[in-house]
């Protein structure tokens, strides 16, 4: 087995010193025989790598772990490959299609976003999407937050989800100016929008837009009390073929071009995709400096908030916590641009 040749190793984003190196050697020989979920934890536990809400971060130490395999640092025990067993969203009679609700924004006053936690809300939501988003329903990755787009009288008009930004954008990392070491300390700071549905018999105008706006105030909020730090850009992508991006364009996110046909997650050009326009929204005025540890206030933070973005596969959704809507700093000054945002039922 080999030595650790620098003081120092950085891996999914953590600098390891070089008796950390030993000890997760150490660990892995003196407990060979365990299995490769009950070594993660335990090398988890070893370097106290959780996030702030006291989770271990599994899926991280994972690939940190088979990263050091990879330089020759330890030997990790085999791996059985485990088939995920996909559950079957049945429609039922609570998610068919509602009256047709025509109109404007004022009509249905007040609109709301109604934080989704638990697991019947969180099935509930499944279902709608999965019945009616263009993409259907895949399972978040990651930090995420489903919201539930309330009008009045409790009428539910729509969904939305954030969850975990894609890997590599150039265009969007050129705008941030940041290095991959950066991107890689970072990245969970910038939170995706990546479903976004607007019911079919909902037919009012500018709500998409609306809903957008409310969710710039309520996510920063909703993410510092779920996971321990609130982000500072937001980001989304529009299949330029198939959608304009007019409400995105209305509620002032800023467009920065055109996807490479990439997936979100691919660092290798392994998994190509339809083209999309890429949208971000500021949250935060010196967002640049936070992403690139530029500021002080960043250096104070960022200790914490590093720990917060990878967990394994999808978190159980959180219960018994309260609401908040929190106003965030957002980007003023931008102008909206008029019109109707309710024909872009947005294809995330």
């Amino acid at each position: 087995m080999l030595k650790p040749k620098a003081s120092s190793t950085f891996l999914s984003g953590r600098t390891f010193t070089a008796q950390e190196i030993k000890d997760i050697q150490e660990t892995v020989r003196v407990f060979r025989r365990l299995s490769w979920s009950e070594l993660v934890k335990t090398v988890c536990e070893l370097l106290d790598w959780v996030t702030p809400a006291g989770r271990y971060k599994l899926d991280s130490c994972a690939k940190a772990l088979i990263k050091l395999e990879a330089q020759g640092l330890v030997t990790l025990p085999t791996r059985r490959e485990c088939k995920m067993i996909k559950k079957e969203i049945l429609f039922g009679a609570r998610t068919d299609a509602g009256d047709e609700i025509v109109g404007t924004v004022r009509d249905i006053a007040p609109v709301e976003l109604e934080r989704v936690a638990g697991r019947e809300p969180s099935g509930l939501w499944n279902e709608y999407v999965y019945r009616y988003h263009p993409l259907g329903y895949k399972r978040p990755f990651g930090a995420h937050q489903r919201y539930f787009i309330m009008g009045s009288q409790g009428r539910r008009l729509g969904c939305l989800l954030f969850a975990s930004s894609a890997w590599a954008l150039a265009e969007r990392d050129a705008w941030i100016g940041w290095s991959e070491r950066d991107r890689a300390q970072r990245l969970n700071w910038v939170v995706a929008n990546t479903r976004f549905l607007v019911f079919p018999w909902v037919r009012v105008k500018n709500l998409a837009s609306k809903a957008l706006s409310l969710a710039a105030k309520r996510v920063p909020s909703d993410w510092q009390q779920r996971y321990g730090y609130a982000p500072v850009l937001l980001e989304t992508f529009v299949e330029v073929e198939r959608y304009e991006g007019v409400c995105y364009q209305a509620a002032n996110w800023i467009r920065l071009g055109v996807t490479a046909g990439r997936g979100r997650m691919d660092r290798y050009t392994q998994y190509l995709s339809t083209p999309k326009a890429i949208y971000v929204y500021p949250l935060e005025a010196d967002f640049r400096s936070f992403l690139r540890g530029e500021s002080i206030q960043t250096r104070r933070s960022f200790e914490q908030a590093k720990l917060a973005l990878e967990t394994t596969g999808s978190e159980r959704e959180e219960t018994g916590t309260k609401e908040s809507s929190e106003k965030v700093a957002g980007t003023p000054g931008r102008p909206g641009i008029k019109g109707s945002a309710q024909s872009d039922n947005i294809e995330q």
